[in-house]
């Protein structure tokens, strides 16, 4: 999962950033603890959705003075927020350490006095401002007086504070505008060991450590970011390594991983996760690089997809760029791109989409990480409400009309801002011992960008290598995120001073780049400079490969069905003609043809 910022680079980023355009977001805290260091945290979160937060801390346990007292400095008709801190070492001694020793009567009349103190909180601040309350529950103990005795009698020391949070729950959403925040949600999250600083509660009453505020200020903001409108409305997905393990045109059907056992379970689970933010009235729409048919074989007929295409308010499925075909998802829904959250396993996509379509919200999901696939979209609380209504469950239907009656809009954007940004390296090479096993494997699974779909083992293409009559050569790709190694393959075959494509693959993964057509623009100088007249280019037509139909046609070649070939198009190239010149946003190509 994602590595959240130190406390230290977080102050070093607020200090270094211009916030002074941001609007105010004025934050009031109430607390009967030492948390000086949340006003970093809160302001860090209030910065990343667009506010400048003005944090007011309260004077330590002085909550009921400045509620019930009133405040003129901590509260106005401009506080967005009310935060409270109360926890029950101070407000309660008896409750959380002199439990075991306390009579059934003690107890009682403590709990009522705590339920007064909390009611006359509340009036006391609504009656000087209306902003949001989140109150923060009071915190199970993890070691109770009583042991583990402690869950087995009714009226123990948790169940005893489990009764004042629910008494609390009752009076809040009686409260407008106020909210329960649980803070033992973010205590399992962090673990108790990680969440408090017994030392510090020693020294100066200060018992989160600076992992458990940044935790907790998280917390806060979801509710704070739903208050504001800043919430998320649409989750676009990709689908290969995302909703499932591997690429289903490369794999097949049957062999991509989903189900309920590992590894199938960390898709099996994400979807679930996925279905749930649909009945909360979560947009759900696919992005994806593939062939339509396979996506939607795989939605329609494989007996572990929870996600069905009845959840799929849109689509963009096809080879476009994902920042025009997102552009387009936006236009079918008429939402905003600052509504929408982006999720897809490459980085190459979500680096697109951060620079082409910054209002979209990514979220990179790496293929090695897959079992905290499910995890990551729980817990970002981009898609947090307030409140759910009945008409949430219906917005999905929705928004899937409203799509198909959109379907005819489309907008494209400049990429070679973008492409340079990448400091991409190609590197042509010949077949040699050292990469023939790739070439091979390449050959064998390669199926959407594959024009003409022949096999080939190790022996075949070492044996093409080394002959008069062929020449093997391989790309590969390399940019500032990483080496993706060899990703396609040419095989020439020379005869009658003709020079045919007898294979010519590209891995998806290396898609929409260009790569292909620096790749075509070095077989077509090879083929030149061994002497030939004249390149044809085979397509051979699969149910996978669809995607490149046309490809030739688009690198200049002419079609000419006049060549006796079997294959479903025949396009000739003129290599006595200058040869078309190829794209020169790549940083660098390294050639041995």
């Amino acid at each position: 999962m994602k590595k959240k910022r130190s406390f230290l680079e977080i102050q070093e980023m607020l200090s270094s950033s211009d916030i002074s355009k941001c609007p105010i977001l004025e934050i009031a805290v109430l607390r009967n603890v030492i948390l000086e260091p949340i006003e970093q945290y809160l302001r860090y979160e209030a910065f990343k959705i667009g506010f400048a937060a003005n944090v007011k801390l309260g004077e330590y346990d002085n909550i009921f003075q400045e509620a019930a007292g009133g405040n003129n400095i901590l509260f106005s008709k401009n506080t967005d927020c009310v935060l409270i801190f109360m926890k029950m070492e101070t407000v309660s001694w008896d409750i959380s350490r002199n439990f075991a020793v306390l009579k059934a009567s003690q107890i009682s009349d403590e709990i009522e006095r705590i339920k007064g103190y909390v009611v006359n909180i509340l009036k006391g601040i609504r009656l000087q401002s209306n902003a949001m309350i989140l109150w923060h529950g009071f915190e199970y103990l993890i070691n109770p007086s009583f042991g583990i005795c402690d869950s087995q009698i009714k009226n123990g020391q948790n169940s005893t504070i489990r009764d004042l949070n629910n008494f609390l729950q009752t009076k809040i959403q009686d409260t407008p505008n106020a909210y329960f925040v649980d803070l033992n949600i973010c205590l399992t999250r962090v673990g108790a060991q990680e969440f408090y600083d017994f030392r510090y509660w020693h020294i100066a009453k200060a018992p989160y450590s600076k992992k458990a505020l940044q935790q907790i200020s998280s917390e806060d903001f979801k509710y704070i970011r739903a208050l504001k409108g800043k919430n998320k409305k649409c989750l676009i997905l990709d689908c290969d390594n995302t909703l499932w393990g591997g690429v289903v045109g490369e794999d097949g059907f049957s062999n991509i991983k989903l189900g309920r056992n590992y590894p199938g379970s960390s898709y099996f689970e994400f979807q679930q996760e996925v279905v749930n933010l649909y009945h909360r009235g979560i947009i759900i729409a696919l992005c994806s690089k593939n062939n339509e048919e396979d996506v939607w074989e795989v939605f329609n007929t494989h007996p572990d997809m929870i996600l069905k295409a009845e959840h799929i308010a849109t689509s963009q499925i096809n080879w476009q760029d994902k920042a025009s075909n997102i552009r387009q998802i936006a236009l079918d829904l008429n939402i905003g791109l600052d509504s929408i959250v982006f999720m897809d396993d490459s980085e190459f996509e979500i680096k697109l989409i951060r620079n082409a379509l910054p209002d979209v919200t990514t979220i990179h999901l790496s293929e090695k990480n897959a079992v905290e696939y499910r995890e990551i979209l729980a817990s970002c609380g981009l898609f947090d409400t307030i409140t759910i209504a009945s008409e949430d469950k219906n917005r999905g239907v929705a928004y899937r009309a409203e799509a198909n009656r959109k379907k005819l809009m489309n907008q494209i954007i400049c990429m070679e801002d973008y492409y340079k940004s990448l400091e991409m390296i190609l590197e042509i090479n010949f077949a040699n011992n050292f990469n023939i096993p790739r070439i091979a494997q390449l050959t064998q699974k390669t199926n959407q960008f594959n024009l003409t779909t022949k096999r080939y083992n190790d022996v075949d293409i070492k044996e093409m290598s080394e002959s008069n009559n062929f020449d093997v050569i391989s790309i590969s790709l390399k940019d500032k995120f990483g080496n993706s190694g060899i990703i396609g393959v040419c095989i020439l075959r020379y005869k009658s001073r003709k020079a045919s494509f007898d294979t010519f693959l590209l891995s998806c993964r290396a898609l929409g780049r260009g790569v292909e057509n620096v790749f075509v623009v070095q077989a077509l100088r090879l083929a030149k400079k061994r002497g030939n007249q004249l390149a044809i280019g085979e397509y051979y037509a699969t149910r996978k490969n669809k995607q490149v139909e046309n490809f030739y046609e688009k690198n200049s070649f002419i079609e000419n069905n006049e060549e006796n070939l079997k294959a479903d198009g025949i396009f000739c190239y003129d290599l006595q003609e200058k040869i078309k010149t190829q794209p020169h946003f790549f940083k660098e190509i390294k050639s041995e043809i």
